[in-house]
């Protein structure tokens, strides 16, 4: 695991794209796992993001567990949402979020959207600390 360090901390803010990971520097990018199942996980996403204006669906893939949406309100951002059964109701949903911009940085708008994601997500299933 990498330790937190100025140029991490650099490549947070100024860099327009973040994404989650087993062992991120950053433990708010750090993958989750919830107790449900892959089928339950994916359904809840797509649901969610099918009945929020601000997200738009691009397309859905059952069998690789991914899902990939557009961002639509504020700065738009493409996101693309991977739900992987660990074991039975031990399932990992990760993110990664690319804000679309004239310039290469946004200023930590990534990281900020994946933070609002799981907070969503963690009101709707069951967090496995």
């Amino acid at each position: 695991m990498r330790k937190m360090s100025i140029g991490n901390m650099l490549k947070k803010y100024f860099n327009k794209h973040a994404e989650t990971g087993e062992k991120h520097w950053d433990e708010t990018l750090r993958t989750h796992y919830y107790k449900t199942s892959k089928d339950k996980a994916m359904a809840m996403l797509e649901n969610n993001f099918k009945n929020s204006a601000e997200f738009e669906i691009n397309a859905i893939s059952a069998e690789h567990g991914e899902l990939s949406v557009v961002y639509k309100k504020g700065k738009k951002a493409f996101i693309v949402a991977t739900v992987i059964m660990v074991r039975p109701y031990n399932t990992a949903i990760d993110f990664s979020v690319t804000t679309e911009s004239l310039l290469p940085i946004d200023f930590g708008y990534s990281t900020k959207l994946i933070n609002q994601l799981y907070s969503q997500v963690n009101r709707e299933l069951p967090l496995i600390k």
